[in-house]
C-alpha cells in the first residue's frame, strides 16, 4: 500500500536525493515520483526490489502448481511412464535397461 508520505515530486527527489535514498533504504518502501502532479515513476531500493521479485516468482510458481493439480483433478494429463516412453521413442533414447 502506497502511503501519502511516499508520494513526492520528481523535483523534490532531485533536490533532496540523499535524504530520499536514506529513507528508501531505511523503510524499504518505494516512493512514487510525480511530474506535473501525475504519478510517473516508482523508485525503490535494490534489496526491497529483489524481495518483490522473489515474492512474485514464488507466487507464480504456486499458481502454476495449483493449475497443474487442478488439471490432474479434472482427469487431464498423462501417466508419467507413458509420457517418458513416448519421449524415448520419439527421440530414439534407450530406456537404460
Amino acid at each position: 500500500m502506497i502511503k501519502l508520505e511516499d508520494i513526492v515530486s520528481l523535483s523534490d527527489f532531485q533536490r533532496n536525493t540523499r535524504e530520499h535514498i536514506r529513507r528508501l533504504r531505511e523503510s524499504g518502501r518505494p516512493e512514487v515520483l510525480t511530474i506535473n502532479g501525475k504519478a510517473e515513476l516508482v523508485v525503490q531500493d535494490a534489496q526491497s526490489y529483489q524481495a518483490l521479485l522473489d515474492a512474485l516468482d514464488h507466487a507464480e510458481a504456486v499458481a502454476g502448481i495449483r493449475r497443474g493439480l487442478e488439471s490432474i483433478a479434472r482427469g487431464e494429463g498423462e501417466d508419467a511412464r507413458v509420457a517418458f516412453e513416448e519421449l524415448r521413442k520419439k527421440h530414439e533414447i534407450s530406456d537404460g535397461a
